[in-house]
């Protein structure tokens, strides 16, 4: 596992705060914008959900993802810490915006 040594993110930086490798890999982070970001290894995929800026509470809830990402791990070594870093940063970079039902 790895944290950063800083909290601070500038500019449109991205960072991974927590990474966790091998079979269960898992962890979260920060874009530049406010946003967080968790991933997460579902069978042979990289799960990504980006949450909107200005969380109201330490968990995010459904409505608190505002986009998505899932990527094929089958070219990644998920016990190398950089591999699967690359790998998050590629699926964030890609990842779709979560559509929302008028109310």
């Amino acid at each position: 596992m790895t944290m950063t040594a800083n909290n601070e993110v500038a500019g449109d930086a991205f960072t991974i705060e927590d990474i966790s490798t091998g079979l269960y890999a898992s962890g979260f982070g920060r874009v530049g914008d406010g946003r967080t970001f968790s991933f997460r290894l579902e069978r042979q995929l990289l799960m990504v959900e980006i949450y909107r800026p200005r969380l109201a509470g330490p968990v995010p809830q459904d409505e608190d993802v505002v986009a998505v990402a899932s990527h094929s791990v089958a070219n990644v070594d998920v016990s190398d810490e950089r591999s699967l870093a690359a790998a998050v940063r590629d699926a964030v970079a890609d990842a779709q915006q979560v559509p929302r039902s008028a109310r």
